[in-house]
C-alpha cells in the first residue's frame, strides 16, 4: 500500500500524473455531513498490472490546500489527461468544479446503457463491482468513517486503496457494454435486428396488456375495499387542473389592460378547418417535424378476414 504524507513526494507524484493518459481517481472527505466538508484523501490508480492494489497512491491532503490546488491545476484542468471517477459530480466539488476538463464518469456511462443490458437495482460502485466484476460483498462500511482523524486506521486505508481498483474494473466492463449497446449502424445485421425487434414487440404487447389489466383490477379492488396501501403498493389520488378561457374574452381583457399578447399559438386541425377561408390572410409560420416509424407487416400469405 502506497500512502503518502510527505509534501515533496506528493508534488513529485502530481508531476507524473500530469503526464499520464488516463487516471482512475477516488476521494475521501472529512466532515462530509457538515456544512464545511473538506478533502481528506485523493486516491489515484495510474495503471493496472497483475497486482493493481500496488499501483494505487493514497495522497493525504487533509488541511493542505496548496497540494489540492496544485493537483487541480496540474491534473484536473489538464485536457490531455483523462480522469475517471464514479459519480464525478461529487468529487468535482473539491477538485476543480466546472473548470475540470476531460472527466469521465462511470455513473453516467452506466446510466446511458439500456436497462436490459444492465438490469441492476442501483448503479452504485458497490453494486456495479459486485455484479459486473464478480466481486463478492464489497465492504463499504468505512465510507462513513471519520476521515478527519489522524492517524487513519488500517481498515480505512485498505478501503481507500481498493476503491480505485474497483473503479478501474467497473470502467472496463462498462466500456464493453457501451460498445455493445452502440454498435456501428453501417455494420449491423438488419435481418437479425428486425427478427429480434418483432419478437420483443410482440412480448411487450402481451406484457403491457397484462399490466394494464391488473392495474385496472387493482385500482377497482383497492377502492372498493377502501385499501390505500399494500406491502408493495400505494394508491393515491392525483389532481391536474387545466384552465380554459374564451379567446374573445381573453382578447378583450388584454386590450382593456394594455397587455401585449405577442406570442404564436398553435393552430390545431380543428382551428385550421374553422379558419380555412381566412388562413391566407394570416402570417403563418409552418414547422415540419419528421420521424421514422417501424410497422410490423402481415405475412404475405395471410389474408384479411372478417369475423
Amino acid at each position: 500500500m502506497q500512502y503518502f504524507i510527505d509534501s515533496e513526494t506528493i508534488f513529485s507524484l502530481i508531476e507524473q500524473y500530469a503526464q499520464a493518459e488516463i487516471l482512475w481517481i477516488d476521494t475521501e472527505v472529512a466532515d462530509f455531513k457538515s456544512r464545511n466538508p473538506k478533502l481528506s484523501l485523493i486516491q489515484v490508480l495510474t495503471k493496472f498490472p497483475d497486482n493493481p492494489q500496488e499501483n494505487v497512491s493514497i495522497l493525504d491532503v487533509l488541511d493542505r490546500p496548496k497540494i489540492i490546488d496544485v493537483f487541480i491545476n496540474k491534473v484536473m484542468l489538464n485536457p490531455l489527461v483523462e480522469k475517471v471517477f464514479h459519480n464525478a459530480k461529487y468529487d468535482l466539488k473539491f477538485l476543480g468544479k466546472a473548470k475540470a476538463e476531460n472527466v469521465t464518469c462511470t455513473l453516467e456511462i452506466a446510466k446511458s446503457i439500456p436497462y436490459y443490458l444492465l438490469p441492476l437495482p442501483d448503479l452504485t460502485l458497490k453494486t456495479l463491482a459486485e455484479s459486473l466484476c464478480n466481486i463478492v460483498a464489497v465492504d463499504k462500511s468505512q465510507q462513513v468513517s471519520d476521515w478527519g482523524q489522524r492517524p487513519l486506521t488500517a481498515p480505512q486505508l485498505t478501503y481507500a486503496n481498493l476503491d480505485p481498483v474497483y473503479l478501474y474494473m467497473v470502467h472496463q466492463k462498462l466500456l464493453q457494454l457501451e460498445l455493445l449497446s452502440n454498435p456501428d449502424p453501417k455494420t449491423e445485421n438488419v435481418t437479425v435486428l428486425a427478427e429480434r425487434y418483432v419478437k420483443i414487440k410482440h412480448q411487450l404487447q402481451i406484457i403491457e396488456s397484462e399490466c394494464s389489466h391488473f392495474e385496472a383490477r387493482l385500482k377497482a379492488a383497492m377502492q372498493a375495499q377502501n385499501i390505500l396501501e399494500t406491502v408493495s403498493l400505494k394508491m393515491s389520488s392525483v389532481e391536474r387542473h387545466t384552465f380554459k378561457v374564451d379567446f374573445n374574452q381573453l382578447s378583450e381583457v388584454a386590450n382593456q389592460n394594455n397587455l401585449q399578447l405577442d406570442f404564436p399559438i398553435t393552430l390545431t386541425q380543428k382551428l385550421q378547418k374553422e379558419l380555412s377561408e381566412i388562413l391566407e390572410q394570416l402570417n403563418l409560420e409552418e414547422e415540419v417535424f419528421s420521424s421514422l416509424r417501424l410497422t410490423v407487416k402481415q405475412p404475405e400469405n395471410e389474408e384479411d378476414e372478417d369475423f
